[in-house]
C-alpha cells in the first residue's frame, strides 16, 4: 500500500458530462490538483479523445474527473491497452452518477476527493472479467434492474394510476366520483400471482455455475442473479429463486473464481452497461487487477 507524500505528475482528464453538469466542482478540483502537484489538464469531447489521453499519459498520474461512467471507461481502456494492473487510478467524483465511486470509498466533494489524489493511498482491488473482455468494477445484474416494465409502471403510479391523475383538476368535483370508481375497481381487481415474478416480468430460466458447481439450474425459475468481486480472488454470487405461491424463497449464495451463467437469450448489466442478449457468459475474478487512491482513513 503506497502513500503519496511528495508532488507527483498529473494528467487530469475531465469528463465533458462532468464540465457541462458541474463547472464549478471542476473548477475547485483542478485548483487544489493544481496547486499540490504539476498537472497537466485534458479536455477531450468525445470517448475517443478520452481513450487517447489515457493511452499517452506517460509518466503522469491520470486523475479522471467524471462521474461512474467516466471512472468505468478509464477502467476498461486500461484494461484492454493491458496497462491496467500498472496504473494508478484517481477519481474527483462530479456528475450524477457516482454511487460506484463513494462505494469504493472515494470521498463526495471535490475539495475532499481532489485532497485525496494528493495524500491518499493505493488500495489494489479485485475486478471481474468476461469471456468477451468485458470488466465489471461494482455488480453484475441477471437480468438488467431497468428490465422491470411492470415494477417502473407501478413505482411511477401505473397505468391506471395515470389515468386516474389524468383527470384535470379543473373539471371539479363533479368528477371526483371517476377517481373513486378506479381506485375501487384497483383494489378489488386480483392481483397476478405470485409466481409471475415479483417485478411484474417473466421468470427467468438459467443456469448459474460457481467454479464449476451448479447452483441453479434451468428447471428453477429465477427472479434476479448478482455477481459481485469479493474479497481474496472470490466472487460473491447471489441468486434469487422464484418464490412458490405463498411462501418466500431464500436466495442461493456461493463464492467462487469463476461464474458462467448459460440458458435462454439474457441480457446482463455490468456496472452502469447493458449488455446482450446472450446464451452463456463466464466472469473470472482478477485478483488485485486494478488501483485506486482512497482516503488514508478508508477500509481496506
Amino acid at each position: 500500500m503506497a502513500t503519496f507524500t511528495t508532488p507527483d505528475q498529473l494528467l487530469m482528464v475531465i469528463d465533458p458530462v462532468a464540465r457541462r453538469t458541474d463547472g464549478e466542482s471542476v473548477r475547485i478540483a483542478k485548483d487544489v490538483l493544481s496547486a499540490g502537484a504539476v498537472t497537466k489538464v485534458c479536455l477531450p469531447e468525445e470517448a475517443e479523445e478520452f481513450d487517447r489521453a489515457l493511452a499517452r499519459r506517460g509518466a503522469r498520474r491520470p486523475v479522471v474527473v467524471g462521474d461512474d461512467r467516466a471512472l468505468l471507461r478509464a477502467v476498461s481502456v486500461l484494461h484492454r491497452r493491458r496497462e491496467l494492473a500498472d496504473c494508478v487510478l484517481s477519481v474527483v467524483p462530479v456528475g450524477d452518477v457516482m454511487s460506484l465511486a463513494h462505494s469504493l470509498g472515494v470521498p463526495a466533494g471535490p475539495v475532499a476527493a481532489a485532497r485525496t489524489v494528493l495524500d491518499g493511498v493505493v488500495r489494489r482491488r479485485d475486478l471481474l472479467v468476461d469471456d468477451s473482455d468485458g470488466v465489471v468494477v461494482g455488480a453484475l445484474h441477471i437480468p438488467p434492474p431497468g428490465d422491470r416494465p411492470a415494477a417502473a409502471a407501478r413505482a411511477r403510479g401505473g397505468p391506471a394510476d395515470a389515468a386516474a391523475d389524468a383527470v384535470p383538476a379543473a373539471a371539479g368535483a363533479g368528477r371526483d366520483w371517476l377517481r373513486t370508481c378506479q381506485s375501487l375497481v384497483r383494489t378489488l381487481v386480483a392481483r397476478p400471482p405470485r409466481a409471475a415474478g415479483a417485478a411484474g416480468r417473466r421468470p427467468v430460466h438459467l443456469r448459474v455455475e460457481v467454479d464449476g458447481v451448479t447452483v441453479v439450474d434451468l428447471d428453477r425459475p429465477v427472479e434476479a442473479v448478482c455477481v459481485t468481486p469479493g474479497a481474496e480472488g472470490q466472487a460473491r454470487v447471489r441468486v434469487r429463486p422464484l418464490p412458490g405461491p405463498g411462501a418466500q424463497a431464500s436466495p442461493l449464495l456461493a463464492e467462487g473464481r469463476t461464474v458462467t451463467v448459460s440458458g435462454a437469450h439474457f441480457r446482463y448489466r455490468a456496472d452502469t452497461e447493458v449488455s446482450g442478449p446472450v446464451r452463456t457468459r463466464t466472469w473470472t475474478v482478477r485478483r488485485d487487477a486494478w488501483a485506486l487512491v482512497v482516503p488514508q482513513s478508508a477500509p481496506g
